[in-house]
């Protein structure tokens, strides 16, 4: 996958907003890996900031959403990990600010 579709992508992702922190899932570092098949087959792997979160399903949808208008992308796997762990250093310093983190 080239860089300036890869941009696209982080871009787009960046439109899904996590309900509690009222900040985008990039900006968190949520996301840590893109794929893109031969068929059009985009494997998104992602945390969450908790194990519990009951939106789950809710952010799941929303990055397909995200994705769905980018012509390259025909379906969207979305996987959700647990390791490595989600932490505040994987924040953007944007979304440091705006919580309040110092």
């Amino acid at each position: 996958m080239d860089e300036a579709l890869k941009e696209n992508i982080m871009g787009a992702l960046e439109q899904v907003v996590d309900p509690e922190l009222g900040i985008d899932i990039v900006n968190l570092g949520l996301v840590y890996d893109i794929e893109l098949d031969e068929e059009g087959t985009c494997k998104v792997t992602m945390t969450l900031t908790s194990m519990g979160c009951p939106l789950a399903g809710t952010i799941v949808d929303q990055v397909k959403t995200a994705l769905d208008g980018i012509p390259e992308i025909k379906n969207v796997d979305v996987n959700i990990v647990w390791n490595p762990p989600w932490s505040k250093d994987r924040m953007s310093r944007y979304a440091k600010i705006a919580l309040g983190i110092q």
